[in-house]
């Protein structure tokens, strides 16, 4: 059984841990609101812009001279896995979620016969995957530490090293793994297919998320005239489309990390508060029998006398 010292000490030590997550827990709030507004900002454009798309590649997916980021190099023997996960831990199941996501698909490709390659933007998901996985990784996570705040050119650097890859013939097949945010309780792990692109997954994102009209607004679709032709325009916005998507898993991954530390530190807190209250418990229990023992001893004593 521990002494009164000892239970004196745990208690003082948990009280401390308590503080740090209860801080930890009110930066994560700070945090998310602005973590969550850019996230949510960037939706509209990324499904509008895969709604485009979706409409041009429709009528030019079988003509020649398609850029080949919708065709594809004609093969399906190479998956490059962009895995993108958190700096820092300390975020309950955040990192693990996205990681167990890119390991089953992993597995699945090797079972078929895929020649498979791990590119991480995140240390947490590189130092969980390279334990299984550490011969598929092509290089050092993308490091992202001393970004305080996600902007675009952040992901234009890896849109751009993604694309110099395909280009060079590195991969046939490129997928985007990231956390989509929902609430601070929800993050749901998601995988995506930048190249080639993958026109079923587009056009059902934008059924998902696209507003309702009322039955006054329905009628015939529009017309759309493109200026240059159709297939100049997709080929442009094609390689641009891998930006975007990349800068929005970015965004949606940091909201969906500061909302998983959040909950995560508000349990850790409760937890300690459970545990503080325990050990007192137990504390003036044993405090309590120490002072009865000796008050027998003394009593004892007395009369003895």
């Amino acid at each position: 059984m521990p002494s009164l010292k000892d239970l004196r000490n745990r208690i003082n030590s948990v009280k401390a841990t308590q503080k740090i997550t209860k801080a930890m827990q009110m930066v994560a709030a700070a945090k998310l609101r602005r973590a969550q507004e850019a996230a949510e900002a960037a939706r509209p454009y990324s499904v509008r812009m895969n709604a485009v798309i979706a409409k041009l590649a429709a009528n030019l997916k079988d003509q020649e001279g398609v850029s080949p980021f919708l065709k594809g190099t004609g093969r399906d023997d190479v998956h490059l896995l962009v895995v993108c996960t958190a700096e820092r831990g300390l975020c309950g199941a955040f990192n693990a979620n996205i990681a167990k996501l890119a390991a089953s698909e992993i597995d699945r490709l090797k079972a078929a016969g895929k020649t498979v390659k791990v590119l991480c933007v995140g240390r947490k998901g590189f130092d969980l995957l390279k334990r299984t996985y550490g011969d598929l990784m092509i290089d050092d996570p993308v490091d992202l530490k001393q970004v305080k705040r996600i902007r675009f050119e952040h992901a234009h650097e890896i849109a751009d090293r993604l694309i110099r890859m395909f280009d060079e013939g590195a991969f046939d097949v490129c997928t985007l793994f990231y956390s989509e945010f929902r609430s601070v309780i929800s993050q749901k792990p998601r995988m995506l297919q930048l190249i080639p692109a993958k026109l079923e997954d587009l056009e059902t994102e934008e059924g998902e998320q696209a507003p309702v009209q009322s039955n006054a607004a329905e009628g015939p679709p529009a017309a759309y005239t493109y200026e240059p032709d159709e297939k100049e325009i997709l080929n442009d916005l094609l390689p641009r489309n891998v930006s975007v998507q990349v800068f929005r898993a970015l965004l949606e991954n940091a909201a969906s990390e500061q909302g998983a530390r959040m909950t995560a530190m508000d349990n850790a807190t409760r937890n300690a508060g459970e545990m503080i209250r325990t050990l007192t418990l137990s504390y003036n229990r044993q405090r309590q029998a120490q002072i009865t023992k000796e008050l027998i001893e003394i009593i004892s004593g007395a009369e003895a006398l």
